[in-house]
């Protein structure tokens, strides 16, 4: 039982696809006792049914967009386990209107939103987890091939990725004194209900499957167990890194477009 007597909060279920409840589901596979957030009412219900499944989780209210109820949430979270081991960040979102067309079209507000969302919330539940994280711990956030190479139709969400991925770094080498790991899986193309505001995700998860060295889709499941990896004191060694779950789509170096 590699998380025996170790405490996560998992920030980002939406419902039973989304990636942050493969991590929750791996993480509690191995003995975990795990908090969550729901961003609002209207997931409120989605989500305290799936927290119902896993013995001592809960699960409070929280949008990462507003310091306040980052507060909330961890004053609650520490009242409910004391301390936490680690965190997951797994939520992002840009405007769907800034998903369609080209990049050099996002407007400002466009930008400002998938940044703040995407990029600065992990500073944001990082900094509110450090007072419960005394023993040291792991964070880890996902991000996407999009932040370093041009995907069709994910435009600012490429670049909120790449400001996701140089604040995993900084992180890194905020918090390493304190053996706080921070780590990112960048997953290949799921489709969750945030990847759906993605135009043409469909296309992009069969031309993964058929383009990807191993030839298939990348699953849930296999992006959880590597959060479970780094979570755990098997990752004790690695920080600031990016770490590929994408059946090595990754390493090609000519990629059709997915028009």
């Amino acid at each position: 039982m590699l998380l025996s007597g170790k405490k996560g909060l998992i920030i980002g279920v939406a419902n039973k696809h989304s990636i942050a409840w493969a991590i929750a589901q791996s993480a509690a596979s191995q003995g975990a006792t795990l908090m969550f957030n729901y961003q609002n009412e209207r997931l409120r219900e989605n989500v305290e049914e799936l927290v119902a499944t896993m013995p001592g989780a809960k699960a409070f209210p929280c949008d990462a967009g507003d310091d306040a109820q980052i507060a909330t949430m961890m004053q609650n979270v520490g009242k409910e386990v004391g301390t936490l081991d680690f965190l997951v960040h797994s939520i992002a979102f840009a405007p769907r209107e800034e998903l369609t067309g080209q990049f050099v079209n996002t407007t400002r507000q466009g930008f400002a939103t998938a940044l703040d969302v995407s990029a600065y919330s992990l500073v944001a539940v990082t900094r509110a987890a450090l007072p419960l994280m005394t023993n040291g711990g792991s964070v880890v956030t996902l991000t996407y091939l999009g932040a370093e190479r041009v995907v069709p139709h994910y435009n600012v969400m490429g670049v909120a990725k790449a400001a996701l991925e140089a604040t995993v770094r900084y992180l890194a080498n905020d918090l390493g004194p304190k053996n706080i790991r921070v780590n990112a899986i960048s997953a290949g193309p799921i489709k969750t209900l945030a990847a759906r505001g993605v135009s043409g995700i469909s296309k992009m998860v069969d031309h993964h499957k058929e383009f990807a060295p191993l030839r298939r889709a990348t699953e849930q499941g296999e992006v959880g167990d590597t959060a479970l990896f780094l979570v755990s004191a098997l990752g004790r060694g690695i920080t600031g890194e990016v770490i590929y779950v994408d059946g090595g789509y990754n390493i090609l170096g000519s990629l059709a477009s997915v028009e």
